[in-house]
């Protein structure tokens, strides 16, 4: 059992003991993975990654003191940058963040063993792939433009208010909003369609995601093979090109499959 232990005495006098740390665990690798010197997991001083394997799979884990709360800013980073870094060299199952057992045995036992078919199928499913986020966001002065030259009712509206209290034309702005908004989400559906269709040469699986900002034009996770990514940033050049001084496109990854795996907590059925 890895976890350290202390003693003390019950009312009877026997003694008792008490777990003070348990294992965190990252996510899902092959077994021949090995964490690298400069690895490091949640906690502050960042935990030391170890392994736990069994069989063809292993599990990303460290110690963790079971009276730390976990959630800090700086612990989801470390734990998807741990597992960001890990999918440049292999596969791997990320687990939700948070995910604690009380110790290495039943990370074996409960985690690994029991679900070692799936968890390996998964990860070959995963071989040389990695998860990427497109992001495309409106610049707000161009697309307003945009609006107003293509809706003459926008435009009647924007003139009405030019110059105007905002009591005074308060249902006018409204009217304008609403306008506004149903049409960045048009244009937002039509141009994530256009982003879909230029990165359809590689072959990728395509989450949508919900926009993050209402000026957000693309939001999308996308699957695709790693050794491609010079290809993707290219594409991605070229339709910003295409929409320069409209829509500003950026680039997250490669990160791990975390839209496109979905594992249930330790202990649970899967």
């Amino acid at each position: 059992m890895s976890t350290e232990q202390t003693e003390r005495s019950d009312q009877d006098g026997n003694d008792e003991t008490v777990t003070t740390t348990a294992i965190y665990v990252y996510g899902i690798v092959p077994s021949d993975v090995e964490p690298e010197d400069h690895a490091e997991g949640v906690g502050n001083p960042p935990a030391q990654i170890s392994v736990v394997r069994s069989g063809g799979i292993a599990a990303l884990v460290s110690e963790i003191p079971t009276d730390r709360a976990l959630g800090t800013p700086d612990d989801l980073k470390a734990h998807a940058a741990l597992l960001d870094g890990t999918v440049a060299v292999a596969p791997v199952l990320p687990l939700r963040f948070g995910a604690v057992l009380t110790d290495r045995d039943a990370v074996a036992e409960e985690l690994l063993e029991g679900h070692e078919d799936e968890l390996a199928s998964a990860l070959e499913q995963l071989e040389g792939l990695a998860q990427f986020v497109v992001k495309g966001r409106y610049d707000e002065r161009s697309i307003l433009q945009e609006i107003l030259e293509e809706n003459s009712d926008a435009a009647q509206l924007r003139e009405q208010i030019r110059g105007q209290s905002e009591d005074a034309t308060r249902e006018a702005r409204m009217a304008l909003g609403e306008i506004i908004n149903a049409t960045i989400e048009a244009k937002r559906n039509e141009d994530t369609r256009r982003t879909v269709e230029a990165l359809s040469s590689l072959d990728p699986m395509v989450n949508e995601r919900q926009p993050t900002h209402e000026q957000d034009a693309v939001h999308i996770a996308i699957l695709v093979e790693l050794e491609r990514q010079d290809e993707l940033e290219r594409i991605l050049r070229e339709l910003g090109q295409e929409w320069e001084g409209r829509v500003d496109i950026s680039l997250i990854g490669p990160m791990a499959a975390y839209d496109f795996v979905a594992k249930s907590e330790p202990g649970e059925e899967g």
